[in-house]
């Protein structure tokens, strides 16, 4: 459920709110209600919506107010997220309570997400997950969206002419945030003030290998759960099979294959047993680079995908 602000702010989360009221009580409708709320709007009538609904989301639009003032005026960032702190203290009060209670109302119980556009402004993508790491910081933040900016218009001049949204800068924010989440990283490593923004060629996890040489070759029958994870080709399971396999026998490539490395990718990033294939350390993060990008002509760009919006 989602609106324009209708009228003002209360007005329009008034609405929301009945309408997944009547959703629940007078239709009795079980299933998954997502819920935006409204920017500006006042605490009570967010902790009523926040009864019916499964997750609630305010989108922050923007990773930098600076940006927002100037393409939204009339917004800016405590709007937003005063009613995240809204949401993030019902959804701990409610926990609280079921603690010391049997019955408990439910508030929000799938927590809380929010959205990023992508290429709307000139914030670089270390803006963008230094915002995200910021916000997964708090404890009911559950995904942080990321969409890609769609030119529609051409009569306002502080809105970028894109031929195509850059779906593909969108997929590598994505990539980089399961990193963060999943796989320890963090923003400051993923995009340094060296590398503002994400390669569009390579992942981001094989494009911090590339950067970082001297982190490698990881030895997978000793190195750290945590540097395991580094490698690229090798996933969260695989690490934790790798970390659990070892202690009964030494590894080599083999296991590696039949646990679910992709040895293509992490062959050059490792050693293991009778590896013998060339390490990064042993030639160069351009020579590997080279040999993980190439790909075979296929007539179109395979970086970005092409819509016609005539």
């Amino acid at each position: 459920l989602s609106s324009g602000v209708v009228r003002n702010p209360d007005y329009t989360m008034e609405r929301i709110a009945r309408i997944a009221k009547d959703l629940r009580l007078i239709h009795r409708f079980n299933g998954y209600i997502h819920l935006k709320s409204i920017p500006g709007a006042s605490r009570e009538l967010v902790n009523e919506a926040g009864r019916y609904a499964d997750r609630m989301s305010v989108n922050i639009e923007i990773p930098r107010e600076q940006s927002l003032k100037y393409l939204a005026p009339e917004k800016d960032h405590k709007s937003v997220y005063e009613p995240m702190g809204f949401i993030r203290q019902g959804v701990l009060q409610c926990q609280e309570d079921k603690k010391k209670m049997r019955h408990v109302p439910r508030f929000v119980p799938g927590g809380q997400s929010t959205q990023m556009i992508v290429g709307a402004s000139p914030d670089t993508d270390r803006d963008i997950l230094l915002t995200s790491s910021a916000l997964y910081s708090m404890p009911t933040m559950r995904r942080v969206y990321y969409s890609g900016y769609v030119s529609v218009n051409q009569y306002d001049s502080r809105l970028p002419a894109l031929k195509q949204p850059p779906l593909v800068r969108e997929n590598r924010l994505y990539q980089a945030d399961w990193l963060m989440r999943f796989y320890q990283f963090r923003a400051e490593e993923i995009a340094d003030e060296s590398n503002p923004n994400l390669d569009l060629e390579v992942d981001p996890k094989l494009g911090w290998a590339l950067r970082h040489p001297e982190a490698f070759p990881v030895d997978i029958n000793r190195a750290p759960y945590e540097m395991i994870l580094r490698v690229p080709g090798i996933g969260v399971k695989s690490a934790a099979l790798i970390v659990s396999a070892r202690r009964y026998r030494h590894l080599n490539s083999s296991h590696l294959s039949k646990i679910g490395v992709a040895m293509k990718r992490a062959k050059y990033f490792i050693t293991c047993g009778e590896l013998v294939a060339p390490s990064i350390a042993d030639t160069s993060p351009e020579y590997v680079r080279r040999l993980l990008t190439a790909r075979k002509s296929r007539g179109e760009n395979p970086l970005q995908l092409s819509f016609d919006f005539s």
